[in-house]
């Protein structure tokens, strides 16, 4: 039978370079992979490595029970070199899909999802800006120094969420703005 533990520093090596993509380029708009290739249907690449590591270990398991019959280690052999190549490809195509350009749409969301998104900003504002209110109140009523500068810190960074949901609200305002205008 055939050594299946050489593939295992193969797909370590996948991992690393998947969790590398996935972190830089984040969750992709569609599905990776077709679903005959692997049953994730993820939109990521390093859990479609942890299925073909799966897989792997579970033919090493059943090769050294000696359950594994010629018939299947065939089919689970072609799956698995399938699956390790479709990662490859996808490896080696991210400078080639960094270059493509994207169609508009890609950018486009519908007016009323960005109205959506502006209500929900919106309430965020209001929840931020009422904390804000609370913790000035905490930090003016603290009675000793340590305590009055934990209050503090806790302000400024709730200060400054409100200041970013403020910052993303006008951008959101422009975006509608500009779409009202232009489409």
């Amino acid at each position: 039978m055939v050594d299946l533990t050489r593939l295992s520093p193969i797909l370590e090596q996948l991992a690393h370079s998947a969790a590398e993509v996935d972190r830089r380029r984040g969750e992709q708009t569609h599905f990776l992979f077709d679903v005959r290739l692997f049953a994730c249907r993820s939109r990521l690449l390093v859990p479609c490595v942890n299925e073909t590591q799966a897989m792997l270990k579970s033919m090493i398991n059943e090769q050294q029970a000696g359950i594994l019959n010629s018939e299947r280690a065939q089919h689970l052999s072609e799956k698995l070199v399938a699956q390790i190549e479709a990662i490859q490809r996808e490896l080696k195509t991210q400078a080639i899909r960094r270059a493509e350009p994207k169609h508009s749409s890609h950018y486009k969301k519908p007016i009323s999802d960005l109205y959506q998104d502006l209500a929900q900003h919106q309430e965020w504002e209001r929840r931020l800006d009422q904390m804000v209110r609370e913790k000035e109140k905490q930090v003016a009523s603290c009675a000793s120094y340590t305590e009055q500068q934990k209050r503090q810190k806790e302000l400024l960074a709730t200060e400054q969420r409100l200041v970013r949901c403020r910052a993303a609200m006008i951008k959101l305002e422009q975006r509608i703005t500009y779409r009202e205008q232009n489409d």
